[in-house]
């Protein structure tokens, strides 16, 4: 799907995707009754009510694989998020244990790194233009700080080493976070999932073409379930992108205090 739909508001989305399936239905109802002459009434009685719960069962299976995905990408950005914060956290920690020069330094590029990641990559992983190819040039420094301190005694020598391996941590998160931002579930499972549920409502129709009120009501109704499924599916398909999205607020909350002003 593109990026207007998944950036649109969920009561927005919710109105696209019911009216294009109530259209669909529509659609399909209007050209079965117009088919459904005397002859060809008889003939499309005679198609097995039975098709419809195997189309309804592989309809709802086409659901809940693609669903397991959405569900499976919107943890990973949740956890890469959480780790990445979790990272940063520790490093801001035990920066206590480096020299006071180092210690306002690194600090200062933490807070600069987080404020690059909500202000820059947040936008851009929600329009899946985050990239890979640029270490972030902040973290990057904080990392040649630490390793160029000279640690004098056992306490700082151990705060340099974890501090270190926490901005390793935060490095490996945030390309974690990035991967994830360029999922989403690709069009042809989109075109699948309405394929099979046109085929049952077609066959809905047909099976119900001698009685249009029973076929309208039948059809709406599964209407409805395919319109709340692909709603569903739809407002937490890109992990960073729309309303329902990861956001960054754990980073916020980490986030190192501003120097006070002298």
């Amino acid at each position: 799907m593109s990026d207007w739909l998944h950036n649109l508001p969920v009561p927005w989305m919710a109105l696209v995707v019911f009216g294009f399936t109530y259209v669909l239905a529509a659609a399909l109802f209007a050209a079965v009754a117009k088919l459904a002459t005397e002859q060809r009434a008889r003939s499309f009685k005679s198609i097995s009510p039975g098709m419809l719960p195997v189309l309804g069962i592989i309809f709802g299976l086409f659901v809940a694989f693609t669903a397991a995905q959405v569900w499976n990408d919107s943890d990973r950005a949740s956890t890469a998020v959480s780790r990445e914060a979790s990272a940063l956290r520790a490093a801001v920690l035990l920066a206590a244990g480096l020299p006071a020069e180092q210690e306002a330094r690194l600090r200062g590029l933490l807070r600069q790194y987080v404020e690059e990641a909500v202000k820059v990559e947040w936008p851009m992983m929600a329009h899946q233009a985050a990239s890979l190819r640029t270490s972030p040039p902040a973290l990057a420094e904080a990392l040649q700080v630490v390793a160029s301190t000279m640690p004098q005694g056992a306490g700082q020598q151990t705060a340099q080493r974890e501090i270190v391996a926490s901005l390793q941590t935060a490095l490996d998160a945030r390309r974690q976070r990035i991967i994830v931002s360029n999922a989403e579930v690709n069009p042809v499972k989109w075109w699948c999932l309405y394929l099979q549920a046109a085929c049952a409502l077609l066959v809905i129709g047909l099976v119900h073409c001698d009685n249009r009120l029973a076929a309208s009501i039948a059809m709406g109704l599964f209407a409805t379930g395919v319109a709340a499924s692909v709603l569903l599916i739809a407002a937490h398909d890109r992990p960073f992108t729309g309303e329902i999205s990861v956001g960054p607020e754990p980073l916020l909350q980490i986030m190192p205090d501003e120097p006070a002003k002298r």
